[in-house]
């Protein structure tokens, strides 16, 4: 007997497989479209972490650095002559050193630092000693403070935890913690961040300058980005020692692993952010599922 194959006899065969496949092929697709927003949410946060971590250490080098009388001086935008800010000492104490309150005023304009960022609004830091004292606080708000367009907003709070005494380490060590931080773009973007690091003093401790302190940084931030209309939450922890100069503005080595919290991510997507080897620049290299690119600092 003739077996005839016709194009009727193939037909639902192949529109059985065409049925099976289907659901396949937009599986791929739909997994493959939601691991790339994943992958793009784990860059935005670890990009945004090392954004706030710079901008409030540069708050952390200004409080330190107003003069000798609160802190060390010379520090942050104090050791780059400029024209501003204004500074305002008050006393909050009769007849006593501390505590006082400072504030910095760049001006409702703002003016241009030497490390070419404009700078506007007030920054007011309250000094219960000074801050090489062990047991000193230092508490800093923000009054309509912008770093270029930036908005930034949140308490800064520093605590000398060290003992002071060179031998009892850690002499100089300082745990400092930012609170409701945030960080608002003219395009309605921020980023919210909330961080605890200890920064412990590793050297310069036996000059009275601060051109050669350098500082190890540890501990952890958590936070959410909004961009674009997405909203990102993160959580990070520092594996491998920040450095940090008083000489550089941005942290020169050391490494930040950031893992995205997302209850719809079908796995955890961490992203590496390592600062480099020692060089003082804004360049900084971020890692994830074993891609490399390089990013560039504020």
């Amino acid at each position: 007997m003739k077996h005839i194959l016709s194009l009727k006899n193939l037909w639902l065969p192949v529109l059985a497989l065409s049925l099976f496949a289907l659901p396949g092929c937009q599986k791929k697709q739909d997994d493959s479209a939601q691991n790339l927003l994943e992958e793009q949410d784990s860059q935005i946060s670890s990009e945004s972490d090392g954004e706030a971590d710079a901008l409030f250490n540069d708050v952390f080098d200004d409080v330190m650095g107003v003069n000798d009388e609160v802190g060390l001086g010379g520090t942050g935008i104090f050791g780059r002559p400029t024209n501003c800010p204004v500074v305002t000492v008050t006393r909050l104490g009769a007849g006593t050193a501390f505590p006082v309150r400072i504030t910095m005023d760049f001006g409702a304009t703002g003016c241009v630092g030497r490390d070419g960022r404009t700078r506007r609004g007030k920054i007011s830091t309250t000094y219960t000693n000074r801050l090489i004292v062990p047991g000193a606080i230092a508490t800093t708000n923000f009054d309509g403070y912008y770093v270029d367009s930036t908005k930034v907003e949140g308490t800064h709070k520093i605590t000398n935890t060290g003992s002071g005494q060179i031998g009892n380490p850690p002499a100089f060590q300082y745990t400092v913690a930012v609170t409701d931080g945030k960080l608002t773009r003219p395009s309605g973007n921020f980023i919210e961040w909330n961080s605890n690091k200890v920064i412990t003093q590793v050297e310069g401790m036996i000059t009275n300058i601060s051109v050669d302190d350098i500082f190890r940084i540890e501990g952890s931030s958590r936070g959410r980005v909004s961009r674009n209309g997405r909203l990102s939450r993160f959580e990070t922890n520092v594996i491998e020692p920040l450095m940090k100069k008083f000489t550089c503005r941005w942290i020169v080595r050391g490494k930040i692993r950031t893992v995205r919290v997302s209850a719809a991510a079908p796995n955890a997507w961490i992203a590496v952010l390592d600062f480099g080897t020692g060089t003082c620049d804004n360049l900084a290299t971020i890692t994830i599922n074993g891609v490399s690119r390089q990013i560039t600092l504020p």
